[in-house]
């Protein structure tokens, strides 16, 4: 190319950029392409005047990436990717290319390295702080076992530190470099309980105001603060997984430890601080199952803590550290962890029948030494005019109360065993043992049992009160270990009576014709029909079994009946069906009728011989079986014409009714979809309601079938079955000896108190609103299935 024609081309000036040419403007320029946003940057170079030129086209791209793209190449070495006049070297292209590609993805993997660490980081910080804490824990605990050497010139404590650190150094090598973190942290976790036991139970009375037992003391103190702070900050960010468990095996041997190191002491003093153990792992066990009383044990168990007779002494803040460091956790986890009641019990709940009967054992062997312990009281001849009498009526109430007591746990345990036994036989069908607890009125034996197990705290309090030993640390042990143990007992049926659901009963009648005379009767099919509704209504039946099986509904029938049912047969039918009652005697809580089969425009159902049923009839047997209970009546109807039934039953004023139907579409196009039949409405239902994983939409436009659902004025008032007098009487007569029978009526004074009912009465009228003006799409019946409407 001669010089005339190079001079021509640096003169040009072009505007546009096409197949990777570039813009420029005296001199060619090179250019950069970002790889992903398609960003195209000139690089700034001096020209011949010593000016630095940028398109100004792409001014506002250049600003943008120019800095990050100028700090992964070298501009100096950059190539010109195209040039006016001359084609660009291939192999240097190819390798600047590659090299920027390279720097590009380098620098997206180190920024998405630094996002990941910035999250790894802050859990590393976590578990740095927890750390910290230990470590702050174990050097306070050397700096405490060297002054009390060193003051008391005791070759014993050396040989004990000297142990103490030899054995970590083991669990350290078991951990780094045979990766055994199991035995390394049980080895370890060991000897800080026994460390610290040796803290606490080393007299220091003559070295109090040493520097070097300051300097402990100030040590174990910010031991505290650190761990308190590391659990609530792991809580808060998430990063703790909580899992059903009584004790962890941190706790358990760190009160191994401890008590191992109270056998320093005199025998009696090292028995009352190992039953002192027993009952912070009872308190540690009764905060993580979230028991009703649990917040009270705690404040009676710190009040009572450093009482002198329990030989906590000798260094009380590293006692004070012990506890708090083993509370903080159930403590937190009372507001943060969000397991349900089954699953907090499950370590319970789920155990072997033997474990769990020897359990009840172990538990009456306890109360009857927590009673001999307290008849030592009568040994006290200053105030006998008092104990005697007291510690003799009160003694025969805690006695008859605490019989009561362990015949109630072991009738728990007795029904526990019906409801494995089901829950192993249908664990295929994915019945959750809450669903099986509940179909057997578990929860109707939990409320009057959480009563029952109230009288005998009560009365271990007031037995405890009268035959008050403040000398004795054995009895305030004893007295620590029975409060959690019975308050558990008691939280377990409370929480079980407020999270089970009542027992129900279901009936099922389906009558396969959907052909009808001019007079509205049933009529015959045809025969090419025959085969087609044969299906379909054996597909309603076994559906709404399905319906009753998986939610635990006791199956009273279900009838199929081609010619229909009579006025009579079913009038007897209906009848044995509403008077049903569970083993235990109270009537069930729900009671679901289902109804397919053909029906009147005004929604009565059509039978044989001419007759029909209507609401008002049915209403009037329900109200004759249901007087003075204040059972549920459900009535799932898959039929044409269910609405008149849905609209009449919310002018229903003094029962709890409600009236699932459907609602068939009348023009529909053939060609797109096949007509409503009888049985569609059944088979989404009972899918939407046994599936979890349902892909069912009751509120997509276009459906031929719509669901819809009317509920009776009182509906939202309703309440599972609370044990009435006679039930709690039908059920001591059931289970427990006739002797106890006094108690009955103050236990039927009990259950009649309400202390709260004017919160209770703006709550109902609250809900009454709620479910008259703003009818929820989805009701929850509190069966764990669930009304929908379109």
């Amino acid at each position: 190319m001669s010089g005339g024609e190079e001079r021509i081309i640096e003169d040009l000036e072009i505007d546009e950029i096409a197949h990777g040419r570039c813009i420029a403007r005296g001199k060619p320029r090179p250019v950069i392409e970002h790889p992903k946003d398609g960003l195209r940057i000139e690089s700034l170079q001096e020209d011949q005047e010593g000016e630095s030129t940028i398109n100004n086209s792409t001014r506002g791209n250049a600003e943008i990436g120019v800095t990050d793209t100028l700090d992964l190449l070298d501009e100096k070495q950059a190539v010109n990717f195209c040039a006016v006049g001359r084609k660009p070297k291939l192999p240097d292209y190819m390798c600047k290319s590659l090299r920027y590609c390279f720097s590009h993805c380098l620098y997206l993997a180190m920024t998405r390295l630094e996002e990941v660490n910035r999250e790894v980081n802050m859990h590393s910080s976590v578990r740095y702080l927890g750390y910290l804490a230990r470590i702050n824990l174990l050097v306070a605990i050397c700096l405490g076992l060297y002054v009390r050497w060193e003051k008391t010139a005791n070759s014993l404590i050396l040989v004990i530190f000297i142990l103490g650190l030899f054995v970590l150094g083991i669990a350290s090598i078991l951990y780094y470099y045979f990766s055994m973190e199991a035995a390394s942290l049980s080895l370890s976790n060991l000897w800080f309980g026994f460390l610290l036991g040796l803290l606490c139970f080393l007299d220091n009375s003559s070295f109090k105001n040493d520097v070097k037992e300051e300097s402990t003391k100030y040590l174990l103190l910010t031991s505290i603060v650190l761990r308190i702070l590391c659990a609530l900050v792991e809580r808060i960010s998430g990063y703790v997984r909580h899992r059903p468990t009584l004790l962890t095996t941190v706790e358990f041997l760190e009160l191994v430890g401890f008590a191992i190191a109270s056998t320093t002491m005199l025998v009696e003093k090292s028995l009352s601080v190992i039953l002192l153990v027993v009952a912070l792992a009872m308190l540690i066990i009764d905060l993580r199952m979230k028991s009703f009383l649990a917040i009270p044990n705690l404040v009676i168990f710190a009040v009572l803590l450093f009482f002198s007779s329990l030989e906590t002494p000798k260094n009380p803040v590293a006692f004070a550290c012990f506890f708090i460091c083993l509370i903080t956790d159930p403590f937190l986890d009372i507001y943060f962890s969000g397991l349900s009641v089954t699953e907090r019990w499950k370590p319970f709940l789920y155990r072997g029948r033997i474990c769990r009967r020897l359990s009840v054992v172990f538990t009456g062997m306890i109360e009857l030494t927590f009673f001999i312990l307290s008849a030592f009281k009568l040994r006290d001849t200053h105030l006998w005019y008092f104990v005697i009498p007291g510690f003799s009526i009160f003694g025969i109430f805690w006695m008859i109360c605490h019989i009561i007591f362990l015949l109630t746990l072991w009738g728990f345990h007795t029904k526990l065993n019906d409801c494995h036994k089901v829950y192993f036989t249908h664990r295929v069908d994915n019945n959750s043992l809450d669903r099986i607890m509940a179909s057997k009125g578990m929860r109707h034996f939990c409320l009057i049992s959480e009563q029952l197990v109230f009288f005998s705290l009560l009365a271990t309090a007031i037995l405890g009160a009268v035959s008050w030993q403040p000398t004795n640390g054995i009895f305030l042990s004893m007295f620590l270990i029975v409060l959690p143990l019975e308050s558990m007992a008691h939280g377990l049926f409370h929480e079980l009576g407020s999270c089970l659901g009542g027992t129900s009963v279901g009936y099922a009648i389906v009558i396969p014709t959907n052909f009808c005379s001019p007079d509205g009767q049933p009529t015959l099919l045809p025969p090419e029909h025959v085969q087609e509704l044969n299906l379909r209504s054996t597909g309603m039946l076994n559906a709404i079994q399905r319906f009753f099986a998986y939610h635990m509904i006791e199956t009273y029938g279900c009838d199929y009946s081609t010619s229909g049912l009579s006025f009579d047969t079913l009038h007897s039918k209906l009848k044995a069906f509403l008077e049903l009652r569970t083993v235990d005697g109270p009537r069930h809580d729900t009671y679901v009728l289902y109804y397919s089969g053909h029906t009147h425009g005004t929604g009565e159902w059509a039978l044989a011989g001419g007759d029909i049923l209507r609401l008002d009839t049915l209403l009037e047997w329900w109200r004759e079986k249901n007087a003075s209970f204040c059972s549920r009546l459900i009535i799932v109807l898959d039929s044409e014409n269910s609405v008149p039934w849905v609209k009449e039953v919310r002018k229903i004023n003094d029962q709890y009714v409600a009236v699932q139907g459907a609602e068939m579409t009348k023009t529909i196009d053939i060609e797109e979809a096949d007509p409503p039949q009888l049985g569609d409405f059944t088979k989404d239902w009972v899918e939407y309601n046994c599936n979890p994983s349902n892909s069912i939409c009751w509120t997509e436009k276009g459906r031929a079938v719509k669901a819809v659902y009317g509920v009776s004025k009182r509906w939202s008032d309703y309440t599972l079955h609370l044990p009435t007098g006679s039930d709690v009487a039908k059920h001591w007569m059931l289970h427990f000896p006739r002797i106890t029978y006094p108690l009955v009526h103050l236990a039927n004074w009990l259950c009649g108190l309400n202390l709260f009912w004017i919160c209770k009465t703006c709550f109902r009228c609250l809900k009454r609103l709620k479910m008259s003006w703003f009818l929820p799409t989805v009701l929850d019946t509190g069966q764990g299935f669930k009304l929908v409407k379109s």
